[in-house]
């Protein structure tokens, strides 16, 4: 596998190839690729931007941050977000990571999906969640020259389908445990992808018809 693209060295510490292998040998090629673009454009975004990043643990947060759409990883009653977070978590402490850099990796992974906030918080955070905003949303996309977009997508294709498939593993990942997208971004999907049988929770409906006489 390419070491350097665009001008960004994948970091390759133990665990960084650990971390490689098992995401590879879980994930299909669609996951996979995307969370390698996702490491790419968060650090192409840190270079841009001038920040002063962790690469290692912005590629394991970019690594896992979908585990948690996966049968291996994904549990009956959490975010899948949450899910993917806990099992960087795990890995990262079989490593023996000093617990400040597992926390900032989980709660990369945790808020992804939560726009507005992580751009404010500390590099591996906003980085992840900007990666992922590029490479799913089309975000800052013309902030990326056109060399650097050719030469992530070389080695990590977007499928022809790409759109279309992301949303359709969105949907696979969380369709067992739709109130788990009270709130977040991935109501959207179950919306497009179950429009019969999806319900939207409502904030307000569950303020108004609470325990609460008044």
């Amino acid at each position: 596998m390419i070491d350097t693209i665009a001008g960004i060295r994948v970091p390759d510490s133990a665990i960084a190839r650990a971390a490689t292998q098992l995401v590879r040998d879980t994930e299909d090629d669609l996951l996979f690729n995307h969370s390698r673009r996702v490491f790419f454009w968060g650090a192409l975004t840190g270079e841009r931007r001038g920040l002063a990043y962790d690469a290692e643990l912005l590629y394991l947060a970019a690594m896992f941050h979908d585990m948690g759409l996966t049968g291996a990883y994904s549990s009956a009653d959490l975010r899948f977000e949450v899910d993917g977070a806990n099992t960087a978590r795990d890995f990262m402490k079989s490593y023996s990571v000093f617990e400040r850099d597992i926390e900032d990796v989980w709660t990369a992974i945790a808020l992804h999906t939560t726009p507005g906030v992580p751009e404010h918080m500390r590099p591996t955070i906003a980085l992840t969640t900007a990666g992922v905003e590029m490479d799913v949303l089309g975000i800052a996309y013309h902030d990326f020259t056109q060399e650097q977009r050719d030469h992530v997508c070389a080695h990590h294709p977007r499928e022809a389908n790409f759109k279309e498939a992301i949303i359709e593993h969105f949907a696979q990942g969380i369709i067992k445990k739709p109130e788990t997208t009270f709130g977040n971004v991935k109501a959207d999907v179950l919306a497009l992808k179950e429009p019969e049988h999806f319900v939207r929770g409502n904030f307000c409906s569950i303020i108004l018809g609470s325990a609460w006489p008044i």
